[in-house]
């Protein structure tokens, strides 16, 4: 550890740097704030060890400079005039500590001891941090399995070409997060990003938000509207949940695809796009074409890359990553730590609501805990295998159609739950076709 020490007084500083000599501490001395500036731009330091009281400049506006112009080095400061309000502004202004004049060698000593500790605890945690982003993290994607290993590496090879992907996967697997990190990471990061639900558009309305209509093309049209597709010229167009395009509105998208170019609503003139097309869905496209819902043409144009985003249940090597991914982010600098037997609970469980699920359960865990360690008492009825209430907080008037709605996601989730999110035996045993269960999985975003 290479030390700077600062101090008017002559005799005291070489002592001092006698002594940490002797202690095995590399060290230099110097008089003036001026000078530790002009030595600073010349050698490296891990720690200036200087005095509150110097000529020209006190040691809190000598601490100041060095930060501004060195944030990295550790600060100390002695002081013969300690009081509450000098440590508490050389702490505020980015000291590491203060140690009061007089003082013995074995105190200035324990302080470094610590300060070596605490840069050596920092120091790993940045390899850590390094070794966890460059293993199993890509931008703001998380995972260590084997598959999602292969989803980040497609990622990379992907971003910058201009073939259109298709990615699936169930709800809340983080299909938008992919189509963030290759736009981002690609040639078109700097052009547009135009994200379009298509389940959350009306259909009366989905043609013209997409390509855009002519003044009085339709009543209401009292001025020319821009689509998203012309929005997102020299960029990325998402289509989350393409599956809900119509399928009387499928061959103009699929002409998009081809010949980058397309009509308003109500116009004649060709408009030409430069675009990178990336649809998201939930459900199985190749079946919906099978079953004559879905064109198969556009399904092959759409199905140039496609990416596949298993269910967390399927990836569990990934769940204990995603658990500290997501404390780090919701425990506002609380130190939380999860006891082994709720760690096991949320690595059992099924997770029907995938990625998304876990975020909202570990910030919420977050929030209510009062100590330093979650326990299973803090958990909720799913994931301690218990039956939920079938009905639950239902307001007065609620319509019958709606608490029902409630009533069947509540079952669905529970047999889930016992099944381990195996869907033939929660068929079995709900007694049910495994086409009913699927559809109703579906229908409430359970896959």
């Amino acid at each position: 550890m290479r030390i700077l020490v600062v101090d008017d007084e002559k005799l005291f500083r070489v002592s001092l740097c006698d002594d940490l000599d002797e202690a095995g501490f590399e060290t230099y001395g110097l008089g003036s704030a001026e000078e530790v500036m002009e030595e600073l731009k010349k050698n490296v330091y891990d720690v200036v060890l200087t005095d509150l009281r110097l000529p020209r400049m006190d040691g809190i506006a000598l601490l100041k400079k060095i930060k501004k112009s060195s944030p990295d080095i550790i600060v100390i400061v002695m002081t013969a005039y300690a009081t509450v309000q000098t440590a508490v502004e050389a702490i505020k202004q980015g000291a590491y500590d203060y140690i009061t004049k007089p003082f013995t060698s074995e105190e200035l000593f324990l302080t470094l001891k610590r300060l070596a500790k605490y840069q050596s605890i920092l120091k790993e945690n940045i390899n850590l941090k390094k070794q966890l982003e460059s293993q199993y993290e890509y931008k703001n994607l998380i995972g260590k399995s084997k598959v999602m290993r292969d989803i980040f590496h497609l990622i990379k090879i992907v971003s910058s070409s201009d073939s259109s992907i298709l990615i699936s996967g169930g709800t809340g697997t983080g299909k938008e997060m992919i189509a963030d990190a290759i736009h981002f990471n690609g040639a078109r990061k700097k052009g547009p990003y135009i994200k379009v639900s298509c389940a959350t558009i009306s259909k009366d309305i989905l043609e013209s938000e997409l390509f855009g209509h002519v003044k009085g093309a339709f009543t209401g049209a009292i001025r020319e509207k821009k689509g998203r597709f012309e929005l997102a010229d020299k960029g990325t167009i998402l289509l989350d949940d393409v599956d809900d395009i119509p399928i009387e509105l499928q061959v103009k998208l699929l002409r998009v695809l081809e010949e980058h170019s397309f009509e308003k609503v109500g116009g004649t003139k060709k408009i030409k796009v430069d675009i990178r097309v990336i649809a998201a869905t939930k459900v199985d496209l190749q079946k919906m074409v099978n079953e004559g819902k879905f064109r198969a043409d556009l399904f092959y144009r759409l199905n140039v890359v496609p990416i596949y985003v298993p269910p967390l249940r399927e990836r569990r090597e990934d769940i204990h990553i995603l658990i500290e991914h997501f404390i780090k982010i919701y425990s506002r600098d609380k130190p939380l730590r999860f006891a082994p037997s709720v760690i096991k609970r949320l690595i059992d469980y099924s997770w029907p609501g995938n990625v998304r699920e876990l975020r909202n359960i570990i910030e919420r865990l977050a929030l209510i805990s009062e100590g330093e360690v979650i326990t299973e008492n803090l958990l909720p009825d799913e994931l301690l295998g218990s039956p939920q209430p079938l009905v639950n907080s239902l307001s007065e008037n609620e319509p019958l159609n709606e608490i029902l709605e409630k009533t069947e996601i509540i079952i669905l989730k529970n047999a889930l739950s016992k099944t381990n999110g195996n869907q033939s035996q929660t068929a079995k045993l709900l007694e049910i076709p495994l086409s009913t269960l699927r559809s109703k999985l579906q229908k409430y975003g359970l896959i």
